[in-house]
């Protein structure tokens, strides 16, 4: 039975994320498992006038090549891939997983010499992003994988993912454009800012709690551009971001970090300069190490964000959630956004997210602060100044 929740999320998708318009290449990628989605984004590009075209992905068929394929065959490029990101106005990416853990036992430097070789790709999309030239909306539709990664039913987590998105609300885009004054306020504050700095005690994990071993970062994001991120490239949305110039302390993540589908725990990134020194975990650290290693690029922090969607509260496994939780932060190594005005280049950009709201990731998480130039802005995972999101 179709679900009219995903005729709503094709209208935002379409109408308001990317704002499709008569005559444009609009370019939807996904699992076949999202076919329905691909149908509703499909209408929804026909009745805005665009041309759409529905290009397929498939974990399976990446696990094959990565299990079976040579050096040559890992390293190459599809010139029908690169054509269509070099040429489509609207690229529109549905996150549909049917296996979250399908790399699981894949060999890491095969995983890292198959990701290093698409930095071309990836920096290509991101100038053309910057410069106006596309524009790019990645969603999540609900899957089974997905759901077991939450520890929810399908049902409970498709509930949740719609409502992450506002698609409960009679308008959705009427809050998601509330969403955006708020972030908007923050942004602006943000904006006039040099120094950040993140602070999280270390917890010694008695009384059946998780051990943390605390955080404490200094970033900085002088002459840096902050972007309100509030669903035009992300569904569902919520954070605020820049490129740091800068990033030197230590950050110990409560959560766990999962790239192209394997989870690595524990992690303890040393920065100095703005470049990982010294990075450890204590699950997979071999992946860890193996995809920092990947490019001149990879130890260097692209990104700082904070996320302001409260609406999204447990923890999924699932970044593209969870950096997005309303209390958190994440920062990204590898590449940046040229209009942050972080320049790094790398065929690597992965989100890694850590919670400061006490009890929020484990009982005993002892919570956080996040100061900016000298001045409180959040404290356990609140915002302090009125009228900004979850205050």
């Amino acid at each position: 039975m179709h679900d009219p929740r995903l005729d709503k999320l094709a209208d935002v998708l379409v109408r308001y994320s990317t704002r499709v318009t008569k005559g444009e290449l609009v370019t939807i990628v996904g699992e076949p498992d999202a076919m329905p989605a691909v149908q509703a984004i499909y209408e929804a590009t026909l009745r805005a006038g665009g041309h759409p075209s529905f290009h397929p992905k498939s974990e399976r068929l990446h696990e094959l090549l990565l299990r079976h394929g040579s050096d040559e065959q890992l390293t190459h490029i599809s010139p029908f891939e690169e054509y269509r990101l070099a040429h489509c106005d609207v690229l529109i990416v549905l996150i549909c997983p049917g296996n979250t853990r399908y790399l699981g036992r894949i060999d890491s430097r095969k995983v890292a010499l198959a990701q290093s070789a698409r930095r071309g790709l990836l920096s290509m999309s991101l100038q053309r992003k910057a410069h106006g030239e596309t524009r790019y909306v990645a969603a999540e539709i609900p899957s089974q994988a997905s759901a077991q990664d939450a520890e929810m039913s399908f049902n409970e987590y498709a509930d949740w993912v719609y409502r992450a998105g506002f698609l409960h609300l009679p308008d959705p885009v009427a809050a998601w454009l509330s969403l955006r004054t708020q972030q908007e306020r923050a942004r602006e504050y943000m904006q006039t800012k040099g120094l950040v700095r993140v602070h999280s005690p270390p917890s010694d994990g008695t009384r059946g709690t998780r051990r943390h071993d605390g955080t404490d970062l200094t970033i900085d994001v002088s002459g840096r551009t902050w972007i309100n991120h509030c669903g035009g490239e992300n569904f569902p949305d919520g954070e605020i971001e820049t490129g740091p110039r800068d990033i030197d302390g230590v950050v110990n993540y409560t959560f766990p970090a999962i790239f192209r589908g394997k989870e690595v725990d524990g992690i303890r990134l040393k920065f100095k300069a703005g470049r990982v020194v010294e990075a450890s975990a204590t699950k997979n650290e071999d992946y860890l190490i193996a995809l920092l290693d990947q490019d001149a690029g990879a130890r260097t922090a692209g990104e700082f964000a904070l996320g302001t969607n409260y609406q999204l509260s447990g923890f999924t496994r699932n970044a593209f959630f969870d950096e997005k939780i309303g209390g958190t932060f994440h920062i990204a190594v590898g590449a940046g956004y040229p209009e942050t005005g972080n320049t790094n280049e790398s065929a690597l950009h992965w989100d890694m997210v850590s919670d400061l709201r006490p009890g929020g990731t484990f009982p005993g998480s002892p919570g956080g602060t996040i100061q900016a130039d000298g001045e409180l802005i959040q404290k356990d995972g609140r915002f302090v100044r009125s009228a900004w999101p979850g205050a």
